[in-house]
């Protein structure tokens, strides 16, 4: 097995200071297309989402997983796919980077976009009510206020986004009008040194979507796959995000950008915790391929695919309680 590099200097470090500005939007551009067309990672720094707000969100999840059992198992993953993951209930059957046999040793609260009951998708694939432990006065409202600032944010991202694809600034608005989103509150109990090279917290995928900003504790762990097979420790940077590309977006640029595999394995000692949120287009959104992005001599190399039929497939592969009677 290789031996993991150090990523601090390997991983890019995007500053976005100045996002939302012409200029600013511009050198952000060019940032992210040097960054998720080579490693398909990058630190964000000098992000909207303040430090109160992700110390937040960190104090809301380890309140969360401190709950007894009990508490956590009465709000079990609904049908919805929100609700409480106990550990060992997941398996990554679509990795596309490993055979993967054994569960992965986290548990998770899963929260969702909100879904109103008078709106027309109300009751349909992944369009349904989130779940809120009761032990907990305020849990729910600062949940909710720091799901508001990442929609918010990644919003903001897609014109620099769209820029870097030498698209026009507002051309993926439209796929992200009533964009899927997820939050998801992950805690990783310390894995005994001696744990089997295929034991992980996360065992080596790729996500589905279109981006994951991740907000990570101090423990490390985060690992990512260069295309040489090396893999980089993803170092925590106080305040900072690490952000990368999910399978949706690599198709939707033709594989311009790439959705590069990762793992977590936590030999901290301690408990870690993490806070990623997945930005993701509509679920009726057709995702072909990106004008920009195909010629004559560079052809689309995957068909269109709507993104909830995706979305669906791996959610049924993946996640145990969607294969009970």
């Amino acid at each position: 097995m290789r031996i993991a590099m150090d990523a601090a200097q390997n991983l890019p470090i995007i500053d976005l200071g100045a996002l939302g500005t012409a200029e600013g939007d511009a050198a952000i551009a060019r940032a992210l297309d040097a960054a998720f067309g080579g490693i398909g990672f990058a630190y964000f720094a000098n992000t909207p989402i303040s430090p109160a707000q992700q110390a937040a969100i960190f104090a809301a999840s380890r309140r969360f997983h401190a709950l007894p059992d009990a508490a956590k198992r009465a709000i079990d993953m609904n049908g919805f796919h929100r609700g409480y993951m106990a550990p060992k209930t997941s398996v990554i059957q679509t990795s596309s980077v490993a055979r993967v046999t054994k569960p992965n040793f986290s548990e998770s609260f899963m929260f969702m976009h909100e879904v109103a009951e008078d709106d027309p998708r109300f009751g349909m694939p992944l369009q349904g009510p989130n779940q809120w432990p009761a032990e907990l006065p305020g849990f729910r409202a600062e949940v909710l206020a720091y799901q508001a600032a990442m929609e918010d944010f990644c919003r903001r991202l897609l014109r620099p986004i769209a820029l870097a694809l030498n698209l026009p600034p507002d051309f993926l608005l439209p796929f992200f009008e009533k964009p899927t989103t997820f939050l998801r509150l992950l805690h990783y109990p310390p894995q005994p040194p001696d744990a089997a090279e295929d034991e992980f917290g996360s065992a080596p995928h790729t996500d589905y979507g279109f981006i994951t900003v991740l907000l990570q504790d101090m423990s490390g762990g985060l690992e990512v796959r260069r295309a040489d097979g090396m893999w980089l420790r993803a170092t925590p940077i106080p305040g900072s995000f690490v952000v990368n590309v999910g399978d949706m977006l690599a198709r939707w640029t033709n594989g311009r950008w790439q959705s590069t595999p990762h793992r977590v394995k936590n030999l901290s000692g301690g408990d870690r915790y993490s806070c990623p949120y997945f930005f993701d287009m509509d679920m009726a959104s057709e995702v072909a391929c990106l004008p920009s992005c195909t010629s004559a001599a560079n052809p689309a190399k995957h068909p269109p695919v709507l993104y909830g039929d995706y979305l669906l497939e791996r959610l049924n592969k993946n996640y145990s309680y969607r294969r009970q009677a």
